[in-house]
Formats: structure tokens, sequence, C-alpha cells
């Protein structure tokens, strides 16, 4: 029996490393965002910068090891057996808690899936101990560090609140002092802006690199032979002024004669600040359980007592973490930062929600999204009748945005917020967290980080009347996670935590084997998500500027659209006619994806038509013709693939031999149409339209024929009526799409001539 306590040594030091990889893929989104969404410096050095600023905290890592061990239990209360258990469940449920968060691409707190991990094993735990014992499920309270634990979530769910309002307000003195031409101001307003800014950062720095180390211990005659960390916390006005003073001298000195621009210097030690933290500060949440569990079997082995006898007084006692743990962490972090996918994804979630102005919107708008939003536009309005014109005016003119120009094939090259904007979130995060750390109040970094940033965009207007619904309804399913985070983390924990004190070794084992299974599930599902977007077949926005290049972009859409119609008007026929429902399913999502991707072209048409050539404006109309028939395609799939689904899902009457007989012959000269025209744009021989458009009539009449054969079988044979409406709904509506398709390629077809034409004039 003693030896499953090694072998859970060695699992739960597997699991620290995976735990290292999923946990940074999820926080990278904290030191991230604000440098690439501003794009003040190139992506490499962002990540240059925050894997300095990760090996820094990992190094000299804060001392925070300690809620692991009776931040959130009284370790005394339990035996190692007990204390083990409780670590296993802990660690199995916040590997694949975050992982699943991961993969949704949402943000969540590490600091709080350990936080209620601890306490819904504990917690779980405790109630065992006391049923065994026959005691009073109130004596729970002896068992778990309530004061504790009450900090930390009110912690939590305050910072929430305070991150968002100071944040925007913040942002929004900071708008009306530099406006959106910061750059233009005054020298003294940017070197007064680079000292609050580098003052709070560094200040930041200091508070959260070196209190909690061992050298915040240190004592020097300099300092008046106090404690460092006493020192910071002491003199927090002398350091935050002298410091003030002397950034706000070196950054005028910096812009006046070295022309350096401040708001990228601020972005790079922010974003160095911020990893710092999040290294020094959630390393625990990745390795503390581990290392606490590592030093509980260490001392039970020196101690020659049975597992169910050895007291764990131990853990309450301040045990030095090995240092060089503390490197192979910060390495494993820092490769992963590198590496993981799954960490841009994530951050892609809060630069969308707080991007200026359009964006590809992940989240739908809901009741509350849409009430909040009426609530503000109220308030601002009546804001607006309260304060005098003359001040609106002034407070409209700061606000006011540059003229949006395109730069030639740089379209989707643009900033998702600028660099005030960048700088602000930086400073205000690393001003609420050394607050919170010097008054030792716990709280989560991603949760600070996030609020502060969707703080700064409602500030900053980036919320527009076209936007604020679904970036209102992303911020509350952001929430809604955590939330979720902290609920899902106490009961699952609990339940894993009851089936190991049961099933011991054997649950130990199947627990970890159905884990790797997930985990792997949820790796390949990623992938193919990820391919998806890859896609071969994908349609792309088109950046061109000129009529032959819209021609030839849209050739290669085109060709893509086709190929994927074929494929989906083949498999809804085969699908009917074999009444295979999986076929049916798979077929009515795809159609969903590509009716998304050509939405996604109409929603670039503003940017497409802003990037246009003064002399090539017919592209326009050309562009807009060809999304216009792109769209009737798809609508008329989508109805094919939605009535042959709900038929065979309902389960109808199969359709009859000759119905069967007639939808193939149509899918047949389809399959031969879409196949011609891919070829004809594929080798951008646009002549070979003229041809296939000849066989346009006798498509119709194709189309005719089979609709008066039904009619006659309706009058003479037909008993089915749903078999009826199904074959005549799938005949007018494949007509309608012939029709579509037979536009495109008329519209294609004209447009080329014309262009030759002009060629042959030029």
């Amino acid at each position: 029996m003693d030896n499953i306590y090694f072998i859970m040594i060695i699992a739960l030091a597997v699991l620290a490393v995976a735990d290292l990889v999923v946990g940074v893929s999820n926080d990278a989104v904290n030191f991230l965002n604000s440098a690439i969404g501003s794009k003040a410096i190139s992506f490499r050095t962002i990540m240059i910068v925050a894997s300095l600023g990760i090996a820094c905290g990992a190094i000299f890592s804060s001392g925070m090891m300690e809620v692991a061990r009776k931040g959130i239990f009284n370790p005394g209360e339990f035996y190692f057996n007990e204390i083990m258990f409780i670590f296993m469940a802990v660690m199995i449920t916040d590997i694949l808690l975050l992982d699943f968060f991961n993969t949704l691409g949402m943000p969540t707190s590490t600091t709080v899936s350990i936080v209620f991990e601890l306490l819904g094993a504990a917690v779980a735990m405790s109630l065992l101990k006391i049923g065994a014992d026959d005691g009073s499920f109130t004596d729970v309270t002896n068992y778990i560090n309530t004061s504790k634990a009450f900090q930390i979530i009110s912690g939590i769910l305050l910072s929430v609140v305070f991150a968002f309002s100071i944040g925007a307000i913040v942002q929004w003195i900071s708008r009306l002092l530099l406006s959106f031409k910061f750059e233009k101001k005054s020298n003294y307003v940017g070197a007064l802006f680079g000292g609050v800014a580098l003052s709070a950062i560094t200040y930041f720095i200091f508070m959260k690199g070196i209190k909690g180390t061992p050298y915040a211990g240190e004592t020097y005659d300099i300092i008046g032979g106090v404690k460092i960390s006493a020192f910071l916390e002491d003199q927090v006005f002398s350091i935050v002024s002298i410091s003030l003073i002397f950034w706000s001298l070196l950054s005028f000195i910096s812009i006046s004669l070295a022309k350096i621009n401040i708001y990228k210097v601020i972005i790079v030690v922010g974003t160095f600040a911020l990893a710092l933290a999040f290294a020094g500060n959630d390393l625990v949440n990745f390795i503390g359980v581990p290392i606490a569990a590592y030093q509980s079997y260490e001392a039970w082995s020196a101690s020659g007592m049975a597992s169910t006898e050895f007291s764990m007084d131990i853990l309450a006692t301040k045990v030095p973490t090995p240092t060089i743990l503390l490197f192979i962490s910060g390495m494993i972090m820092v490769v992963t930062l590198w590496f993981s996918k799954k960490a841009r994804y994530v951050a892609d979630t809060e630069i969308n929600l707080s991007r200026e102005g359009e964006a590809k919107e992940r989240f739908k708008p809901n009741n509350l999204s849409r009430g909040l939003v009426r609530l503000t536009i109220l308030a601002s309005n009546y804001t607006k009748t309260i304060l005098p014109n003359s001040l609106l005016d002034k407070i409209e003119k700061q606000f006011e945005k540059p003229i949006l120009v395109l730069p030639k094939g740089r379209t989707h090259e643009y900033a998702a917020f600028d660099m005030v904007r960048a700088a602000v979130n930086l400073m205000v995060a690393g001003i609420l967290i050394s607050i919170a750390t010097s008054y030792k109040l716990p709280l989560s970094t991603t949760y600070v980080t996030f609020m502060v940033a969707m703080g700064t965009s409602l500030a900053d207007r980036a919320w527009g009347s076209e936007s604020a619904v679904y970036r209102v309804a992303g911020v509350l399913n952001v929430i809604g996670g955590w939330f979720a985070t902290a609920i899902i983390a106490f009961l699952a924990a609990g339940i894993i935590l009851t089936i190991i004190s049961f099933g011991k070794g054997t649950a130990i084992g199947v627990l970890l084997f159905i884990a790797i299974l997930l985990l792997a599930r949820n790796y390949i599902s990623y992938n193919k998500k990820a391919k998806v977007i890859r896609e071969e077949d994908r349609l792309l926005k088109s950046e061109s500027s000129s009529i032959k290049g819209v021609i030839e972009e849209s050739a290669h859409n085109i060709s893509r659209a086709l190929k994927r119609s074929s494929k989906l008007y083949r498999n809804s026929i085969d699908g009917l006619a074999k009444q295979n429902l999986d076929v049916l399913k798979k077929n009515k999502n795809n159609v969903t994806k590509l009716s998304t991707e050509i939405d996604e072209l109409r929603d670039n048409l503003f940017y497409f038509i802003k990037n246009l050539d003064d002399s090539s404006l017919e592209a326009s109309n050309f562009y807009i013709n060809i999304l216009a028939y792109l769209t009737d395609i798809s609508q008329s799939l989508e109805y094919i693939t939605k009535i042959t689904h709900k038929h065979i899902h309902n389960n109808h009457k199969k359709l009859k031999y000759n119905q069967v007989k007639e939808l193939t012959e149509i899918n047949l000269e389809l399959e031969s149409l879409f196949s011609s025209s891919k070829q004809a744009f594929d080798n951008r021989s646009f002549e070979e339209i003229g041809e296939i458009l000849k066989k346009k009539e006798e498509l119709y009449k194709l189309v005719l024929v089979k609709v008066e054969k039904q009619i006659q079988r309706t009058r003479s044979e037909e008993s089915s009526p749903k078999n009826t409406t199904l074959y005549f709904s799938l005949l007018l509506e494949t007509k309608d799409l012939m029709t579509a398709t037979i536009s495109l390629l008329e519209l294609y077809y004209n447009m080329y001539d014309r262009s030759v034409d002009i060629n042959r004039l030029d």
C-alpha cells in the first residue's frame, strides 16, 4: 500500500507539467493582449519580453505556495493518506477544467479554479471523516480555514467590479487629456503620462517581483535597517513620488532628444511586469499542490508512521520551494508560451471583445446584453441633458477618431486599439494588483486584466451601436464562465475525492486514464477546429484594389463555393435516398459553415470599398453582386439541407423509386454544371463560361419536366402528402439554385468580356 503514494507523487509530477502547459495557454491572455492588440511592437519582441518576465517571475517566485498547503484547509486535521487523496483529486480536476476552457477559447482564472478545487476536495474529505466518526456536519468548519477562504472569495468578486470601473475611469480621463491624436501632443504631456504609467508599473514590479521572495526579508542600512517588504509597504508615497519625478524627466529626455515613442516603452515594460507577476504569483496554481504533496511525502517517509496515523501539521509551517523546481517550471512555461496555439486562441477572445470598430463577433446577443446596452444609452442621453453643450462639444472633440485611411494591401493589419489604451490597460492592472498585494488581498490576475480591458474599451467608445450587444454578451459569457469555474471546480473536486477515497489505487488509475483520454479528445477536437479555420476550400476576403484583382480573387472564391455546393447538394440527395440521418446532419452543419463564410465576406464589404482605387469603383458593384448571388446559392442549399434532414429526422416515408431516380438525374446535371464551372474558374479560362451558359435552358427544362411528372403522379397515384411537399420543394429550390448559379456565371462572363475590351483599347 505504501508504494501507492510514491506512484501518486510521480503522477502528480506529470500532472504538474501538463497543468503548466494548459495553465500558460489560459493565462497568456493576461500579459500578451495589450501588446498584441496595439501592434506597438512585433510579435517576436512581445514573446521575448514576456519570456524574460516569466523566467524572472518563476525563479523569484513570491512564496504564494502556502495557499496550497494551509490557505484553504487546516492541515493538522488531516492524516497523510487523506491529504494525498485531496491533492490528487485537485490536480485531476484542475487540468481537465482548464483544458476544457482553453478548448472553448474562454479565459478563466487559474487562481479561482485551484482555490475552489482545494475547498471542494477538503470539504468532501471533511464530510467523509465526520460521517465515519458519527459527528455533526457543522464540525466541517474545524477542517476548513473559513476566514482565509472567505477573504479569497470576496477579493475575487470585488476585483471584477473595481477593475472594470477603475479601468473605465482612467481610460476616459486619459483619452480626455490625450485624445486619439496623442502622438501630436506636446512632449510634456507624453512625458507626464509616461512618468505616471512607468511609476505605477515599476512599483508593481517591485511589489510582485520582490515581495515574498527570500530577498524580501533582507535588511539594509540604506533603508533604515528594515526589511525590504516592510519598506515597500510603508514608504509607498516616497517611492512613488521619487519614481514619478525620475520617469517623467527620463521620458521627456527620451521623447525630445532620442525621439523615442514613450508609449511603446510603457507597453514593453508593462508586458514584462505582468508576465513576471503571472509567473511569480500564479505559479502556485500549477505546481503548488504537487510540491506540497512531495514535501508531505518526504515528512511521512522520514516519520516511519502509518499513513493513516501521520498528522499533517508540518504543512502549517513555512517550507521554501527548491529553486531548481522553480527554474524548471519557468522553462516549461516559456516553451509553452512559444508553441501553444491555444494560448493565441484564448487571447483572441479578449482582443476581439475590446477591438476598435468591427470584428468577427463570437458571441450572440441576449436579452440581458440588450437590456444593459439600452440602459447605458438612456443614462448617456440623460447625462447629455445635464451637462452644458459647450462642455459636451469639447469632450466629443477629444473622442473624435481619425478618419479610416486604408493603405493598399494592408486592409486587415490595423491594431485592435491604440497605444494609449494598451498603456492604460497595463498601468491600471499593475496598480490594482500592487494595491491588493500590499494589503494582502488575494485576487485573480485573469479577472483584473480582463475586466480592466473591458472597462477601457467601454470608456474608449470601442463598443459602438453596431457591436455593443455582442461585446456585452461576450463579457457576460466570460464572467458567467468564471462563476461556472468556481461551482464546477468545487463539485468536481469533491466528487473525484469521494471516488478516490473509496476506490483507492484502482480509482486513481481509472481516473488518470479517463483524464488522459479526455485531454487527447480535446486536443484532437481542437486540431480539427484549427483545420477548419485553415481549410483549403475556405472563402477568403478580397483585398484587391482594382477590377482586375477583384476578378482574380473572386474566381478563387467562386471555384471553392461551387465545389462545396456540388458536394452539399449531392449529399442531400444521397442522404435522402438512403435515409442516412448522419450524412444529412453533417451536411446541414457544413452548409451553415458556408453561409457563415459568405456572411463574413459581406461584413468585410465596408473595408473592401474603402480599399478600392478611385479608377476602379465599378469593381464594388461587381463584387456586391457576386456576394448577392453567392448568398442566394447558400440560402437555396440551406433550405434543401434543412428539409431533407427534417424529413428523415421525423421518420417520414421514403421517396419512391421514380422520385429518387429523377432527383439523381438532376444531381448529375448539377454536378456537371458545378464541375465545368469550377474548372473554368480554376484555369482562369473565362471564355469557357460562355459554352456553359448555352446549356442553361436545358437545365431549366429538365426541372420543369420533373415538376410536370410529379403533378401527374400526385393526381393519379401519390398517397403521401409529406413526400409530395418535399419533392416539389426540392424541385423548386433546385431551380432557384440553378438560377443563382447561372446568374453568377453570366455576371462574371459579362464583366470578363468588358475587361478584355478595355485592355484592347488600352
